[in-house]
């Protein structure tokens, strides 16, 4: 199965914008014998023993953080984004507190105060979304925050194509005492490499995965910013208690090595480079899906082409050796099941070497794929759409132009290694 897989990397065009390459070293950290070993609990302070040289290898991870991100203090013990935002949220809130985040048909995360989350279960969520123009409303969300006096207000998005302005956030933080915590995890690799603004002069606390444009392991980190330092002293132990004992037991320490060799490879100067590139490509490829980005991610409506077409573009586009995803649009007109767009980006094409001319390219494919699907509307019977969508995955692995451009993908994807795949 994982010959299968490696196979259908290096022939497809993986263009889901939280997806990423890692290099050879960090597969070596990451299948390690480090994972052999238990080290609850923090760096000289553990559980159990044996961990003299866990302790150092932790330090050094948090202390790349640091210098990387600019900041405090450094966590790299979550296992992923969720448990990092939970573990952020558990360290400033009680249960029962509000917290403000995007609303997720907004572009924003199910830990920022979806249904069914944590984040909405246990505590008092409210929403902020965007206008017309697909971009934040903070007159909205200022509103919100003096009316119902969030503890702690996200500035984080999933599905957001824009930059964001982190000083809007913090004059409204201030203006109702939140704590401002920024989820960069789509977009760590773009601020480290200059081409997105830093939040860690405006927010209190920040949370990332480390897997997406950072290009390093799935795993997590929470930073401190001197800003969260001088609002809570006390800060560090209250996010070292949400870890462990809040959620989690032992580290994943071969994970640790892993990031700690990312985040070596995100202070190398060919690191900005290579975030430049992804910029510039997104906005190259949105330009000719008739869309805009600002930084590694395009949400495109597919309104154009009928109802509820996002599960047909992502299926089509599947079949054609093109991996995306299906994704709600600002006013999403039909169901979050069956949503309106697909969400598409350049990370881990760009970690293959494509460049500018290689976007127009496969953007000419995504616009011939999509024309396959106009007219296969969904059905606005809900007992129908199960079938439906199961006949659209029939009649697209059997349509003749998408099997020819897969081959035609299959041939130009080859011709670009993928990092860490012996091709």
């Amino acid at each position: 199965m994982i010959e299968k897989e490696k196979k259908r990397q290096l022939i497809g065009l993986e263009m889901i914008p939280s997806e990423n390459y890692v290099s050879s070293d960090v597969l070596k950290a990451l299948g390690s014998i480090l994972t052999n070993k238990y080290s609850e609990g923090f760096p000289k302070a553990r559980y159990y023993g044996g961990n003299e040289v866990i302790d150092k290898l932790e330090i050094y991870a948090q202390n790349l953080a640091n210098k990387l991100f600019g900041t405090k203090y450094a966590f790299v013990q979550p296992y992923s984004g969720s448990p990092a935002n939970f573990a952020a949220t558990m360290a400033v809130c009680d249960p029962g507190d509000v917290v403000m985040g995007l609303a997720l048909s907004s572009g924003g995360h199910l830990t920022h105060g979806a249904n069914l989350s944590f984040s909405s279960i246990f505590y008092k969520a409210v929403n902020y979304t965007v206008g017309k123009d697909w971009k934040i409303n903070f007159e909205e969300l200022e509103d919100l925050a003096k009316k119902h006096k969030p503890k702690l207000i996200w500035a984080g998005t999933t599905a957001y194509p824009f930059k964001l302005d982190y000083s809007k956030f913090r004059k409204i933080a201030d203006e109702v005492g939140a704590w401002l915590v920024a989820d960069i995890s789509h977009i760590s690799g773009l601020i480290v490499g200059g081409v997105h603004p830093s939040p860690v002069k405006y927010v209190d606390l920040i949370t990332t995965t480390t897997h997406k444009t950072l290009r390093g392991p799935r795993g997590a980190m929470i930073l401190v910013t001197d800003r969260g330092y001088k609002k809570d002293p006390e800060i560090k132990g209250k996010i070292e208690k949400a870890i462990i004992p809040g959620l989690q037991g032992g580290p994943h320490n071969h994970q640790t090595a892993a990031i700690a060799v990312a985040l070596e490879e995100a202070l190398k100067p060919s690191f900005k480079r290579y975030a430049k590139q992804v910029v510039k490509n997104a906005a190259v490829l949105a330009a000719e899906l008739g869309s805009k980005s600002e930084n590694h991610l395009i949400l495109l409506s597919l309104e154009s082409y009928g109802y509820g077409m996002g599960y047909q573009g992502q299926v089509a586009l599947e079949a054609a050796g093109i991996t995306i995803n299906k994704n709600t649009i600002p006013g999403e007109p039909v169901s979050p099941f069956y949503p309106s767009g697909i969400r598409l980006g350049t990370p881990a094409l760009t970690s293959r070497g494509m460049k500018e001319k290689e976007m127009v390219k496969i953007a000419g494919w995504i616009k011939e794929v999509l024309e396959e699907i106009r007219g296969l509307d969904l059905p606005k019977e809900q007992e129908l759409r199960k079938e439906f969508i199961k006949s659209v995955k029939v009649k697209m692995k059997k349509n003749p132009k998408l099997k020819k451009i897969r081959q035609e993908i299959a041939k130009f994807a080859s011709k670009y290694p993928v990092p860490g795949i012996d091709s």
